[in-house]
């Protein structure tokens, strides 16, 4: 599979590096400035970006709307253990915005990182 990017606007560059390193297994590739850095979880590479700061992802549309944070696209992580996750992250303090929702494909839940980003965490059905 090729790389696959995603960029989320965040409001601390530094929390979500933490975040994503910390409690959902990303490496750190870069981090050349303050408001940008480049994170990769396998085909992954997730690029966030603050609000402010010279880089195009932060600059206003021609509406006057500026990028934010937050919204419903989001990520999916496979996990194997979607309970042990849940429970793993609730003890770091991270805020999820439901309860495990079963479904036909597998079970999933949302996670936020600190800029309230979402996170799918998806477990698919046993075999």
């Amino acid at each position: 599979m090729a790389t696959v990017s995603v960029r989320y606007i965040v409001d601390d560059v530094d929390a979500a590096i933490a975040f994503y390193t910390q409690s959902l297994g990303f490496t750190l590739a870069m981090h050349p400035a303050p408001s940008f850095a480049m994170l990769t979880r396998g085909d992954l590479r997730l690029l966030v970006n603050a609000t402010t700061g010279p880089g195009g992802a932060s600059q206003p549309m021609p509406d006057g709307r500026r990028p934010a944070p937050g919204g419903w696209n989001r990520i999916q992580i496979e996990v194997d253990n979607i309970e042990a996750e849940v429970e793993r992250l609730r003890t770091a303090g991270a805020r999820f915005r439901n309860d495990i929702v079963p479904g036909i494909g597998g079970r999933q839940i949302l996670v936020d990182d600190p800029a309230g980003n979402p996170i799918e965490l998806f477990e698919p059905p046993q075999k």
